[in-house]
């Protein structure tokens, strides 16, 4: 059974004939809603003043003056809603009422059903200004790179979409989904791809950083609050909730907010209702929740830091993002696709990168992720000249030249991968020399860290022989290597991997 549309809220009937109000009553309490009825201006005054509503619905003309008076004078509080009725011969007041803040109007008389259809739609434009009273200042971005590294992703992401669709045809509520992942590794993208390609698109996309939120404020913003529920509550207030209500709510930071606040958004996500900060009226919500966390949420559940129920009911959707130092050659396309875009929002002509600048992108380790990469090609495409872009600033020189002092906020090259070659084109050899010598000792004592001592599994990864690992190895006994050298016997016995220099 659907639940009414009006169902969990608030509102004021204000109207002088007994008669009529009762009816209008009797319809608003079939769609759900909790109504009080007052008779005049001086009656709504009282009951504005004892009483928080979410709606008023007021007559233009009443015994002791015009509805419209209240909407002037401010009574009614800028989060409630108010639809006025007129007859036929007070559209001009109509017109008045909605200049001064009115959702909408009814002409009497009027049929239940057009009661509904504007105070549903009423509802609606709330939630559509509460929704952009939060919005982030930029516009969504809500492509997302794919390429060969996330083939599995983009895979399970479609079969997320398929078992939407089917729960959605069948009327059911669209469970949550849970995005891990590296800061910057673009859960926000995913969460707004997931939005815009899945049933919900035509509803509301509500985001909110959980970690952006102070904590003596985090219920309210989430669930909403009554007039003095709180010292500064004036008034009664949407939360984000009920502003998703419909769409999707988008919780980034999510280990961040208190366990008593993961308490009732377990509730929330099991029950479908929330309970405003200071109220005692369940509001049915219909949101579908995607939650972010750049931690694995499991290990914070063994802290004690989130909650063990709350993590086994976001746990059926897990959506797990790579880091960028691990997608290989994809991150070259994306930095073209994130070339192309940025030009666009600058409006400046497409460049692209210089086989230097393709080597640089390899080499560097991206420990900022897709939000690092996008602010040095930013920072490339707006200081550095030419055709194409060298991305100077990852070689330690500012755009104004090398021979500044790098600032200290750049990124620090590091090693990294390029097409499956270890070798780091990067690397400049010291002026004081370099020991080949240690290098190949180093790489033969990695080799056997990863085997666990294992001499033929190691010599297997380097693609020598055993008998060439002892011959290497041969010289280092107790931790320091002897001064003739390295044994020429092959037969000399195998040093245990403890007695192998760790840092060479």
């Amino acid at each position: 059974m659907a639940t009414p549309v009006l169902s969990g809220l608030s509102i004021l009937v204000v109207e002088d004939e007994p008669l009529l109000r009762r009816h209008i009553s009797s319809s608003l309490e079939r769609l759900g809603a909790d109504v009080s009825g007052a008779d005049s201006i001086r009656g709504a005054r009282q009951m504005a003043q004892d009483l928080s509503f979410d709606f008023v619905l007021i007559d233009v003309n009443l015994p002791d003056g015009r509805g419209i008076d209240l909407l002037r004078e401010g009574v009614l509080g800028s989060n409630t809603g108010t639809v006025v009725m007129t007859g036929d011969s007070g559209v001009a007041g109509a017109v008045e009422a909605m200049k001064l803040g009115a959702l909408d109007y009814l002409t009497k008389p009027f049929e239940p059903e057009a009661l509904a259809l504007v105070m549903s739609r009423a509802r609606q434009q709330k939630q559509a200004a509460r929704i952009t009273e939060h919005r982030r200042r930029d516009s969504p971005e809500t492509s997302f790179f794919f390429g060969g590294s996330l083939a599995s992703l983009e895979t399970q992401l479609q079969r997320i979409l398929v078992a939407d669709q089917r729960l959605h045809s069948h009327g059911a509520h669209l469970p949550p989904v849970v995005i891990q992942g590296e800061t910057g590794t673009g859960k926000t993208t995913v969460a707004r791809w997931i939005h815009g390609q899945g049933p919900r698109s035509g509803g509301p996309l509500v985001e909110a950083n959980c970690a952006a939120i102070p904590d003596g404020l985090a219920e309210s913003e989430l669930f909403g609050h009554e007039r003095g529920a709180f010292t500064d509550a004036r008034s009664a207030r949407m939360g984000l909730f009920e502003a998703a209500n419909g769409g999707t709510l988008f919780l980034d930071e999510l280990a961040s907010l208190s366990l008593p606040l993961q308490a009732k958004l377990l509730t929330a996500l099991e029950d479908h209702k929330v309970r405003r900060l200071g109220g005692n009226r369940d509001i049915p919500v219909d949101v579908r929740v995607i939650a972010a966390a750049n931690r694995d949420l499991k290990e914070l559940v063994r802290e004690g830091r989130f909650r063990e129920d709350l993590y086994h009911r976001l746990d059926l959707y897990r959506i797990l993002l790579p880091p960028l130092r691990d997608r290989g050659d994809d991150v070259l396309h994306l930095a073209e696709a994130l070339l192309a875009r940025l030009s666009r929002r600058h409006r400046l002509p497409t460049r692209s990168l210089s086989e230097t600048g393709r080597r640089r992108v390899l080499a560097y380790g991206w420990p900022g992720n897709v939000r690092e990469l996008a602010h040095e090609l930013e920072r490339a495409l707006v200081f550095e000249d030419g055709e194409s872009l060298n991305l100077d600033q990852l070689m330690g020189a500012s755009p104004a030249g090398p021979a500044e002092t790098r600032p200290s906020n750049l990124p620090v090259p590091i090693s990294g991968t390029m097409s499956g070659d270890w070798f780091n084109p990067l690397f400049r050899f010291p002026n004081q020399g370099f020991s080949l010598e240690e290098a190949i000792l180093r790489l033969i004592h990695h080799a056997l860290a990863q085997t666990h001592g294992n001499v033929s599994a190691a010599a297997r990864l380097l693609g020598v022989s055993r008998d060439y690992l002892r011959y290497r190895l041969g010289g280092w006994k107790d931790g320091s290597r002897s001064a003739s050298g390295p044994s020429m016997d092959p037969a000399v016995s195998e040093p245990r991997i403890d007695q192998i220099p760790l840092h060479l």
